[in-house]
């Protein structure tokens, strides 16, 4: 068995079956679940959904943007549900089109965000592995998830298959609206299916430098992650598992803003720093001077994730995940170092996930936090 194995790691080790699974499972069912009129009548998108769902939503903003010419708002669930202008939503014939992410479909915020989104005249869709759930039950329309049962851990499988889902309606958008011709359509979603192989391919590798980089960072108190636009997503998941898998402190944020706050925190020798860097993100000349910044000066510890396979970064720490042809294909691996490494601190440390909802936690058993909540539709 491999040294300090453990569940999300066993999870990741799942991924490549899985993409080619839930291809199978959702290609189709993302191609029948709105109609041509819906389609087209779509002025507007917003992605809601929370935790890891609102990771998603933001790996996924910049497809929908691309493939299918519409504006497209990433809004967190309690924005929406309580603090979202009314006259934005039902301003046009269901419209705008709202795509709530919740596996589970029982987060009460996300079922309230629906309810009040459709009170006022917007199209919600629901994506849901319970559609007898509150999002299922309070959707215009419910796009159906089936993840196998697996070893429970901080998500990593329902991640994976969150965005694989927004980015395969995405492509379809972009297709019945005539954005690109059914060819290049299938392009776009054989390059998310060619990420399986690849993965596969680069997992043993990744799979080593994350548990060698945990021996060393294992002790350190906090990690900064960062990333700009779809990059930010995998910024944000690394920021919730590194609270959900070891408890340690951890921050999300831009490479702007990092160069605003966060190059002031002392202790800079007890701070993990993990830069985001997709080749074909249109911020990469600041994210560089960010790195040369945290190194040089700050003398910070950095893990670059990135897919230029060129020695761009040879005097830093890196990790290669797969490489797309499209940006947004990239976001259903890159996530990946990011929960090996924070599984194997994890299981170094002796931590136990989400605090094993003990003690002073025990209020957050079963999801109770987020699922028994009031539900007030304004």
């Amino acid at each position: 068995m491999q040294e300090h194995d453990n569940a999300m790691r066993r999870q990741v080790l799942s991924l490549p079956q899985l993409i080619r699974d839930q291809y199978a499972d959702l290609e189709p069912k993302t191609r029948n679940v709105l109609t041509t009129p819906e389609i087209f009548s779509i002025q507007k998108i917003l992605l809601t959904g929370c935790g890891d769902s609102h990771a998603a939503a933001i790996a996924a903003k910049q497809a929908f943007e691309r493939l299918a010419g519409i504006p497209t708002e990433v809004v967190p669930t309690i924005e929406l549900s309580r603090n979202y202008e009314a006259c934005q939503l039902g301003f046009a014939p269901n419209n705008p089109l709202v795509i709530a992410v919740s596996n589970s479909g029982t987060v009460a915020r996300v079922g309230e965000a629906v309810q009040r989104v459709v009170r006022h005249g917007a199209f919600a869709l629901g994506i849901t592995g319970n559609s007898r759930s509150l999002l299922g039950t309070s959707a215009s329309r419910v796009l159906p998830l089936n993840i196998p049962p697996f070893e429970a851990a901080p998500g990593v499988r329902s991640y994976l298959v969150s965005i694989l889902s927004l980015l395969l309606l995405a492509i379809r958008l972009g297709e019945v609206r005539g954005r690109y011709s059914m060819d290049e359509a299938t392009a776009c979603r054989s390059d998310l299916l060619r990420q399986s192989a690849l993965l596969e391919q680069m997992l043993p590798e990744m799979d080593k430098e994350m548990l060698q980089l945990a021996d060393q960072w294992k002790d350190l108190e906090a990690f900064d992650f960062i990333g700009n636009g779809c990059d930010f997503a995998t910024a944000f998941y690394g920021q919730a598992k590194t609270f959900e898998a070891v408890g340690k402190y951890a921050m999300s944020i831009n490479a702007e803003e990092w160069l605003h706050l966060n190059f002031f925190m002392r202790r800079v020798h007890q701070i993990g720093t993990i830069v985001v860097y997709n080749v074909r993100n249109a911020a990469n000349s600041r994210t560089r001077e960010l790195i040369e910044y945290a190194s040089n000066a700050l003398k910070r510890s950095l893990l670059i994730v990135t897919d230029v396979a060129k020695p761009d970064f040879a005097k830093f720490g890196r990790v290669f995940v797969p490489k797309s042809d499209y940006m947004y294909s990239g976001m259903l691996t890159q996530f990946v170092p990011v929960a090996l490494l924070m599984g194997y601190i994890g299981e170094m440390i002796g931590e136990v996930d989400g605090r094993g909802c003990c003690d002073n936690w025990s209020f957050a058993d079963d999801g109770a936090a987020i699922k028994n909540s009031v539900i007030d539709v304004l």
